[in-house]
């Protein structure tokens, strides 16, 4: 199983985008559209406050017919963000996604700084990339072809 930090090696772009917490869900939005994400962080200063994801613009905006450009990130953001270590595995990944029902999770080294952020779409590519490495070292066993 590769690691958070293995796969923020192989993600290459460490990027993470975020809003302060009295910005608009408008901007947020188009923060989002703009970079091609589903989610961002809302930040005060160095310190994660909450997130922000497509499903929290669209169950606490869309389906409250509340206006976007009105409403701060502050009134609809997830406020409890769950994060994991550039140690953590994979798999531990998958199940603290699974378990709390999320797509997205900050990654912070040991002295609780951001360093990245990954998706289920990171670690999905991941999990695959591995499972094609370990099919192929397979073929070649089975084709008498290893060393």
């Amino acid at each position: 199983m590769k690691t958070v930090a293995e796969i923020l090696k192989d993600k290459g772009d460490r990027a993470v985008h975020s809003l302060g917490p009295d910005a608009s869900v408008y901007e947020a939005v188009a923060l989002m559209a703009r970079k091609n994400i589903g989610a961002l962080l809302v930040m005060e200063g160095e310190r994660i406050v909450g997130m922000l994801s497509e499903r929290d613009y669209a169950r606490k905006v869309v389906l409250m017919a509340r206006s976007s450009k009105d409403t701060r990130l502050r009134e609809i953001m997830t406020p409890t963000v769950i994060y994991v270590h550039p140690s953590q595995s994979s798999e531990e990944c998958m199940a603290v996604m699974t378990e709390n029902r999320v797509r997205h999770l900050p990654v912070l080294d040991d002295e609780d700084r951001l360093i990245g952020l990954i998706s289920i779409g990171d670690l999905v590519k991941g999990i695959i990339s591995e499972q094609k490495f370990i099919i192929e070292q397979l073929q070649h066993y089975i084709s008498g072809e290893h060393a």
